[in-house]
Formats: C-alpha cells, sequence, structure tokens
C-alpha cells in the first residue's frame, strides 16, 4: 500500500524500480543485438495485446494515459487570493518539504490546484509554485492550525479570451455576406452576448478545491480583485494568533497526596493564575526586541529583532467547555476557586505585524510559568531587555497543536501607511522594519472577500466542517465520559475507594518533583524548578549568525551579508553540492 509509505521511501522505490527498468532494457537490446530473428517475435508479442476479460478495461485504461493535457494559450488566468482553514495537527507544517514522514499544506493545495486544472504546471510532479505568481501570509509550524490563512496566485478563468476579426477578402462566400448585408439606413437589431461577470460568471474556485482537498483543509473564501503590486506575505499589516489552553491545564493531584510536601510554585498542580497571567501578557504590548521569545535562524541571518504586539491579553471562551464534575471536589481544586464547570477553556489573544520564528510558542511557554507560580510577571520584563540579557535562556517553547493563526487583515492604506508601504518594498525591507513602520492598531481588513456559504451558494461547506467536528465530538463527549466515571468512582469516599487516603511516602525529604506545564496534555516532571534567569544561556545572535558564516567560507556574518545576493548564492552552491 504506497499510500503509506513516506516520501523518502517512495522516492527510493522509484530509483529502484528505475534501475531494474534500465537494466532489463539494457538485457533486451543486447539479445536483440546476438540474435536477430529474436526482433520479429518481440514485436508481434509487443504488438498483440493478451486476450482475456480485462481487455476492455486496458482499453479505456490506455485512453485515459492517452489524454492531452489543457492548451494553456486556450484560457485566461488571474490573480486572486484565497483565504484557508485547516487543521495543523496531522501536517507537516504549510510550506512544502520534499521529506518528511507528514504531507504538508500546500503539498495538498498543489495537488488540488493541479487535478483541477487551475494551474498548467509543465511538471506536475514537482511542486513549484515560483511560474504562478504565488504568495503566502504565514508560513505555520509542524501541527500549527489555521483559520486565516491567505495564499496569493495565478490561476486559469472563465473569462473568454477575445477572437480577432478576420478580414473579408475574395467572393464565393464572402461576397454573398456582403450582398446580404442591410441597406444604408435600415435599422437591424443587434444582438448581443450578456456581458461576462467577473464573479457570477468566473470558475467556482472555492467549491472545486474543496472536492479535491482533504477534509481537514478548506478554502472559506476567494478575493476577485486585489490591489496592485499585492502580495499575501508583504500587504499583510496584521497577524492574529490564538493559543488555546484549558483550566486546570492537566490532571491536578488530590489534596491527600499532598500532605508534608513542597513545591516551588505557589499553585495547586494542574491550576493556573489566570489574574497573573493576564497581567503578564500586556508586558507583550508594543515594539521589543524578542530575541529572547524566539528560535534563531542563521540562515536568514537577522540582525533586528524587534517587532510590534498589538495586542496580547487572556480571554475565556464561552460554552466551549466539556463539565468534568470532579475537578469541583476539594481534593482537586484549590481553596478559593470559584465553584462552576470545570475545565474552563482560554486562549491566548495575540494581534501583531511580524512575528518571528517560534515567538507565539516562547512567550505563551513563559505566560505558564507566571501562571503556575513558578515565576513573576515581571519575569517578561526581564527578557525584552536586550541588553541586560543578549542570550536566551534555556527554556522549552509550548506545544505547537493549541497554536492557531487565526485572521490575517489586509487594510486599505492611505497617506503615509501607503508611503511606508511603497517604501518598504522598494527598499526590500523586512518583516521588522516594516513592523517599526505600521504603528496603527485599529486595523480593518479591506479584501474584497466572498465567502463560500454567502446566500445563493450550495457548496455544503458548514455541513463539510459540521461532519468532521461531530467525529471528534463522539471522540471527545466519550473520553470525557470515561474520565469522569473513573475519577469520581476513585475519589476519597467513592465507591471504588478502600478506607482512608493513602498516605504519600516521600524518596525525598519535604520535597516532590516539579510538574511544568507546556501547552501539552499532561504536565512534565523537571526536579528541583530552576528559575529562567539561573539557567544556562544560549548563545547570542551574533555568535550563531557568525558560525553558520563561517561554516559557508565567510569570516562572519556581517562579511556574508555584505556579498551580493549570498542567499542565491548559497542556494546554487547547496544544488550543486546534490548534484
Amino acid at each position: 500500500n504506497y499510500t503509506r509509505w513516506t516520501k523518502e521511501s517512495l522516492v527510493k522505490r522509484i530509483h529502484k524500480l528505475e534501475a531494474e527498468l534500465k537494466s532489463q532494457q539494457y538485457h533486451q537490446q543486447k539479445k536483440l543485438a546476438d540474435d536477430p530473428s529474436a526482433a520479429t517475435a518481440t514485436a508481434t508479442a509487443t504488438a498483440v495485446p493478451a486476450p482475456g476479460p480485462s481487455g476492455k478495461k486496458q482499453k479505456c485504461d490506455n485512453a485515459k494515459k492517452e489524454q492531452k493535457p489543457l492548451d494553456a494559450s486556450r484560457y485566461s488566468t488571474r490573480y486572486v487570493a484565497l483565504k484557508l482553514a485547516y487543521l495543523g495537527k496531522n501536517y507537516n507544517g504549510f510550506e512544502y518539504q520534499p521529506f518528511g514522514d507528514l504531507p504538508t499544506i500546500e503539498e495538498e493545495l498543489w495537488k488540488a490546484l493541479v487535478k483541477a486544472c487551475l494551474i498548467f504546471p509543465t511538471k506536475p510532479e514537482e511542486v513549484d509554485f515560483g511560474p504562478w505568481e504565488y504568495s503566502k501570509c504565514g508560513r505555520t509550524d509542524r501541527g500549527v492550525s489555521a483559520f486565516g490563512q491567505v495564499i496569493a496566485i495565478r490561476v486559469r478563468s472563465s473569462k473568454p479570451i477575445p477572437k480577432e476579426e478576420k478580414p473579408v477578402e475574395g467572393g464565393g462566400e464572402a461576397a454573398l455576406d456582403a450582398e446580404a448585408a442591410p441597406a444604408e439606413g435600415e435599422q437591424v437589431e443587434e444582438v448581443r452576448k450578456p456581458a461576462w461577470d467577473p464573479v457570477k460568471d468566473e470558475l467556482q474556485y472555492c467549491k472545486v478545491l474543496n472536492r479535491l482537498l482533504p477534509p481537514d483543509i478548506r478554502v472559506l473564501a476567494w478575493a476577485p480583485t486585489t490591489p496592485a503590486t499585492f502580495s499575501a506575505r508583504f500587504s499583510c499589516r496584521e497577524r492574529q494568533y490564538r493559543y488555546f489552553f484549558t483550566q486546570p491545564a492537566f490532571a491536578p493531584t488530590q489534596t491527600t497526596l499532598e500532605v508534608g510536601t513542597t513545591r516551588s510554585g505557589s499553585m495547586k498542580d494542574g491550576w493556573l493564575d489566570i489574574d497573573a497571567m493576564r497581567k503578564a501578557a500586556k508586558l507583550f504590548e508594543g515594539l521589543h526586541d524578542f530575541r529572547n521569545f524566539c528560535k534563531i535562524d542563521p540562515k536568514k541571518q537577522i540582525t533586528v529583532y524587534d517587532r510590534r504586539v498589538f495586542e496580547c491579553g487572556v480571554v475565556e471562551v464561552d460554552d466551549a467547555s466539556t463539565a468534568l464534575p470532579y475537578l469541583n471536589h476539594p481534593e482537586y481544586k484549590p481553596s478559593g476557586f470559584p465553584d462552576g464547570a470545570y475545565p474552563k477553556v482560554y486562549y491566548l489573544h495575540v494581534r501583531g505585524s511580524a512575528f518571528l520564528w517560534h515567538q507565539i510558542r516562547h512567550m505563551v511557554s513563559i505566560l505558564f510559568l507566571v501562571g503556575q507560580g513558578l515565576e513573576q510577571p515581571s519575569i517578561i520584563t526581564e527578557l525584552l531587555d536586550a541588553k541586560k540579557y543578549p542570550c536566551k535562556p534555556h527554556y522549552i517553547m509550548a506545544d505547537e497543536v493549541p497554536l492557531v493563526l487565526w485572521d490575517c487583515i489586509f487594510p486599505e492604506l492611505t497617506g503615509e501607511a501607503a508611503a511606508a508601504e511603497n517604501a518598504a518594498e522598494a527598499m526590500m525591507l523586512d518583516d521588522a522594519h516594516i513592523a517599526e513602520a505600521v504603528v496603527n492598531t485599529n486595523l480593518k481588513d479591506a479584501m474584497d472577500w466572498h465567502y463560500v456559504n454567502e446566500p445563493g451558494s450550495s457548496s455544503g461547506l458548514v455541513e463539510q466542517l459540521w461532519q468532521h467536528w461531530r467525529g471528534k465530538k463522539m471522540d471527545e463527549l466519550l473520553a470525557s465520559r470515561l474520565l469522569d466515571s473513573i475519577s469520581a468512582k476513585l475519589a476519597p469516599g467513592g465507591e471504588g475507594t478502600n478506607g482512608p487516603p493513602p498516605t504519600l511516602k516521600l524518596t525525598r525529604k519535604g520535597a516532590i518533583s516539579q510538574k511544568i506545564f507546556e501547552g501539552g496534555n499532561c504536565g512534565r516532571l523537571m526536579g528541583d524548578y530552576v528559575p529562567v534567569l539561573k539557567r544556562h544561556f544560549a548563545p547570542s545572535v551574533t555568535e550563531v549568525n557568525d558560525k553558520y558564516a563561517q561554516s559557508q567560507g565567510f569570516a562572519s556574518g556581517e562579511e556574508m551579508t555584505r556579498t551580493k545576493h549570498w542567499r542565491t548564492a548559497l542556494k546554487e552552491a547547496k544544488a550543486n553540492k546534490k548534484a
């Protein structure tokens, strides 16, 4: 079953089959050269197909193989923007990667575009968006979802290509047509076809692609018109992310099992101080140096880590929880917490112009330490001070699955904002300089989005998403009922307990291993907690960049970036090395 093979295994299999085929062809040619009389028998065997019940099917299969691709010159094209939504848990990120154990979103999108004949690549088996004026707003990592990802691409259009009128020459039928022409002054009723509507008469891009894409990837809307020089990446002036988590964050420990023990945090295991997290989140707002809240990519040789965050806060999701009554038991809930349905669902809401690699997940990781009472909210201010802490302390970033690229905003730029954008494009500025230019925090999307479920549409997008949600909801419902049933029986006084609650036998005097929440499904044991600012510090940005530059034959990162077209030169050198 090749559908379950990894890409790397498939490539190896193809190389093996190609080698076997070449070997067979070589031996066959050698045999014909040694015995010319065998050529006639070989040609006869090749020309006459073997009889059998599968002959009709074989003929149909050959007809399918002989189908020629569409002639691109016969169709017009147009530049459109598409808004996508996808659940990223089963994908190896958005951007296409030739090797990996999971497919990528771009790979699935490419296959759908090619199969629908919306693009006409010369080599459809190779993913290459270059010739189609392609751009994307965000590059989500493995496991990360998006509900408002935007791409721009040139695709096939149903707009008729205007036909050139040929002059009438010679006699015959042309002369008869001339004789049948109306006399001067005679009124003739002119029959005109209705003008082609760029929206109503266009191909239903969303519907076509949704038929071919997996159920966890959907095209939500398309924009028939885009501003001049539109780019899904550089024209975006605001990106919104949400990171979801629960309260409690992981299964809390019974109070009776904690008697006589001490822990580093001020909160009961599994529970978060939401107010402290909200206070700390506000410290991210504004223009700051986020080098201590990201992963450094030396291949890009970034030296400026300033990014502007418009808004950052913790928001409770209404009516999104599946109640587990056992969490209200005094053995599991901290004293002072109000009664209600637990677990509750929250999300960290972040709005900004541009973000660094893994920036959101690093921000969330530190906020969880604050929520557990292991760090004070002031840790945010300390880590944002790049002069005081030019090197990032070691800590693990949060899990990728709860993160969602929520929306991308493309405002109508006028006046100073438009001038800043034009200057940024003319000077080829990076995201950091664009972030400094964009200071308006109340941006509204100016794109002319046409959603597939607008009145008059029969795409069935809501029905498709309902089916996907219903399956996941049943999994959640059954899992929650199982958890609540077992926890109720094992709680103190429950039918599954015998006698008084057990006491904890400590292996170490008065201390237990600290559990750290990192956004996953459980807490991670880490022993004695070490404050972030007392941990090992990674090399500085300059050291990381210089080390990579030296591996490419340069003395330093500064020397490499001064080289003209250094990125192109590195790509060509890498390609030549592979060849």
